[in-house]
């Protein structure tokens, strides 16, 4: 048989021919090319397909043709270890096509040899396999391929794991099959591999469970090894990987016992977990999305609790949208009214009812204990309080367990302070046994609930207000309701005396809640139909304000230069309401470079109807939903705004520029509005209180060598007697003052100027003091 070099150079023009044969062109040439195709030898159709696959790694131009002509070709042809030798070397000559024909060939023959044949070309083999799983190739050009050189692969190693799967496209495959390798070779796992990789619809058919009651029970072991190595260490999976245990989460909720149920709570939330530097991208979304849907059918508390904590931190918007709706049919099929599910699934973490958990190990406690600044870690040898533990005692199991449950219990206290946050948005009413079994008597949501105002009625009509941690008794006896205490319900004579309560009593709430800002319809508003302006025209720093929208629960696609990227809409849902924030592009740079600013728009409104989202006029939203939504959007603006930028005043002229002076020392909104009385009652306290005035927009501060207005909505500082602009770019380090509240950086941002300025003779910094002494 000739060489593969001596055919091409022999028969590599009939490529030509090839190509018109196959050629999507009907004409006589054609036909005539495809009735020669009939007359020719074995040998020559096997030059003309080395001559197809010296083309294609010549060129590297994608087309069709190159596969179409192999189909005409390959049929009946002897393919030698020395074809593939020649066709494995033009092929690896030329890493980094793009065209998936190239390799049509190479993987056609590897497929058609025997072992024997096979080897020695393992590696070069792999290294193609590495090629098509490195993201240049749609799916439906990958996997046939790699299916092709996998087969041929596993018959000249005899690896009892089909090389296509648990492959090297990411780490998790190869690290597993290095390290399960004898659960993996056992009787039955290939089967279920192969299986488990069939499943590509998020949902199994019926004929495909019925397959998988059969290859399970064997493999059972496999399965769970699997599910719980990328559980323990959760990373960046393939596509074909994530499928993959897409299929074996679904072979493992075949299993109605309890361990079953908590690994596969475990492989939700590591699937739906994402890097800190790309949180919209779950390690594996198909198999979070999986792993949500068999939860909703599960019954137990941890389904809960894990769809609940993952409704909550979830980032990405389809698969927050399948957390939400497996949640809501985990809630329906218990009977739970809507948002009950939330509240019935936190985790107490093993808390005692005074909100501790101990570990004992050779004579040492740990204990862990829940306090108004977070879970700490206490410990004790022979009764007696010590500040560390030794070294053998950290190597400990108790003590890495007592750690690890450590950080879960900060991660639920952070989300229940968001829920119980979220809660603000709406009328909700429990009855008061049932609420105090929920939040005052739970380990965990007591250390938020207690330090909150809420509202008890023993008769229906009337309403009395309490704060459990200073009013027990408030929320005493059997019959009653219970609701959670809004500004908007009352007058201001009654915030004010709230504020003063709490700050009497030393209670440090959660989240702002008597200093909350409340938005009320104005006038304009209520005569302008379904769009407020009232936060319009504003100039955000653009990825500030994104990431503040993200972490308020707004969503929004990205602004970019593309088609449909000028414009945005950012929208939060309230229950049955929508709020919707628009916003464009205020600066295009570049090409290709990000974008700096945006500007807002008008905010909109709107209510579930069934399936559809219909406007509604301003005046028909619920008073709370719109607070709350325009509480979020004054805090973009009051965050992200450029007014609050030190350094803007350095760019000299910009057409931004009288923005940044009208917003930067301008009326203060609502969000400024309540910080300005958190200063009224901060300032007696502090030791510079006789250095400052505060005025309706200002904090005046008497220096040594100048006097200060420090505006209390941006923070930027004018000097008297001219109101020469003052750049001090804040530092890292707040204040170090006891604050109301601790989500608004700017309050603490004025009080470290107020304290610099105060004492500004003892300033070292030089550029504060050439614009001080100018």
């Amino acid at each position: 048989m000739n060489k593969p070099v001596e055919l091409v150079g022999r028969w590599g023009s009939l490529a030509a021919v090839a190509y018109r044969a196959t050629s999507r062109v009907t004409d006589d040439d054609t036909a005539a090319a495809r009735a020669d195709l009939h007359s020719w030898s074995a040998e020559q159709r096997r030059g003309a397909a080395l001559g197809v696959h010296a083309d294609a790694t010549l060129s590297g131009a994608p087309t069709t043709i190159h596969g179409d002509a192999l189909d005409l070709l390959d049929n009946g042809i002897e393919w030698t270890r020395a074809d593939l030798v020649w066709s494995l070397g033009r092929l690896l000559r030329e890493r980094g096509l793009a065209d998936g024909e190239a390799f049509q060939l190479p993987a056609r023959i590897a497929a058609a040899l025997g072992p024997a044949e096979l080897a020695g070309l393992v590696a070069p083999l792999r290294a193609l396999v590495g090629d098509l799983l490195d993201g240049r190739f749609p799916a439906a050009v990958r996997r046939p391929l790699v299916a092709l050189f996998g087969a041929a692969i596993d018959r000249a190693t005899g690896d009892p794991v089909p090389t296509r799967l648990l492959h090297q496209g990411d780490d998790f495959g190869p690290g597993a099959r290095a390290a399960l390798a004898p659960v993996l070779a056992a009787p039955g796992v290939r089967d279920a591999l192969v299986h488990a990789a069939t499943l590509v619809d998020p949902k199994p058919s019926a004929r495909w469970l019925t397959t998988a009651a059969t290859v399970r029970p064997p493999a059972a072991e496999a399965i769970r090894a699997l599910l719980a190595r990328f559980a323990a260490d959760p990373q960046d999976l393939h596509p074909d990987t994530d499928e993959l245990l897409r299929g074996l989460t679904y072979l493992h909720c075949l299993d109605p016992s309890t361990s079953a149920t908590e690994l596969i709570c475990e492989v939700a939330r590591a699937a739906a977990a994402a890097p800190r530097w790309a949180t919209g991208y779950p390690h594996a979304p198909r198999t979070a999305h999986a792993a949500c849907r068999i939860l909703s059918e599960r019954d137990g508390d941890e389904p809960a609790r894990t769809l609940a904590r993952l409704s909550l931190t979830v980032r990405n918007k389809a698969l927050a949208t399948r957390v939400r709706a497996a949640l809501d049919h985990l809630g329906a099929r218990r009977g739970w009214q809507e948002g009950e599910v939330l509240e019935l699934a936190v985790d107490d973490h093993g808390l005692d009812a005074d909100g501790r958990r101990a570990w004992t190990h050779d004579g040492w406690t740990i204990v862990l204990e829940l306090t108004t600044d977070g879970p700490r870690l206490r410990y004790e040898h022979a009764g007696e309080p010590r500040k560390t533990v030794p070294a053998a005692v950290r190597a400990a199991p108790a003590f890495r367990e007592a750690k690890a449950e450590q950080k879960r219990l900060a991660a639920t206290l952070a989300a229940e302070r968001q829920r119980l946050e979220g809660l603000s948005a709406h009328d909700r009413v429990w009855p008061l046994a049932e609420w105090r079994s929920r939040y005052l008597d739970h380990a965990v949501t007591s250390a938020h609930a207690k330090r909150l105002v809420w509202e008890v009625s023993h008769d229906g009509a009337r309403w009395t207000a309490g704060v459990p941690a200073l009013d027990p008794g408030t929320f005493a006896g059997a019959a009653g309701v219970v609701r959670l205490w809004h500004p908007l319900s009352t007058d201001r004579a009654e915030v004010a005396a709230w504020r003063d309560r709490i700050a009497a009593g030393g209670v440090r709430q959660p989240f702002k809640q008597v200093y909350r800002e409340a938005y009320v319809i104005t006038p304009a508003e209520a005569t302008a139909g379904d769009a407020s302006a009232r936060f319009a025209t504003h100039i955000l720093r653009y990825r500030q304000a994104s990431a503040l929208m993200r972490a308020r629960g707004w969503e929004a696609p990205f602004l970019g230069g593309w088609s449909g990227g000028y414009q945005s809409e950012a929208t939060k849902v309230f229950g049955g309401w929508r709020a919707r924030l628009a916003h464009e592009i205020a600066d295009l740079g570049e090409a290709g470079s990000p974008i700096e600013h945006c500007a807002t728009g008008t905010v909109r409104f709107a209510r579930r109807e069934g399936r559809r989202w219909t406007a509604i006029p301003l005046t028909e939203v619920p008073p709370r939903v719109f607070s709350e939504a325009m509480r979020d959007v004054d805090l973009f603006v009051g965050v992200a705004s450029i007014g609050t930028d030190d350094a803007w005043a350095e760019r000299g002229e910009h057409r931004f520029f009288a923005y940044w002076r009208e917003s930067g020392f301008g009326e203060l909104s609502a969000r400024a509005e309540v910080r300005r009385d958190a200063l009224a009652r901060m300032l007696p306290k502090l030791r510079i209180a006789g250095r400052c005035e505060l005025g309706d927009r200002f904090l005046r501060v008497r220096g040594s060598l100048r006097t200060y207005r420090i505006h209390l909505g941006s923070g930027n500082v004018l000097m008297e007697p001219d109101d020469a602009y003052l750049c001090i770019v804040p530092g890292r380090a707040p204040a170090r003052v006891a604050l109301p509240f601790d989500d608004d950086p700017t309050l603490s941002v004025i009080i470290s100027k107020a304290l610099l300025l105060a004492s500004d003779g003892t300033i070292k910094d030089a550029t504060i003091l050439s614009q001080i002494r100018r």
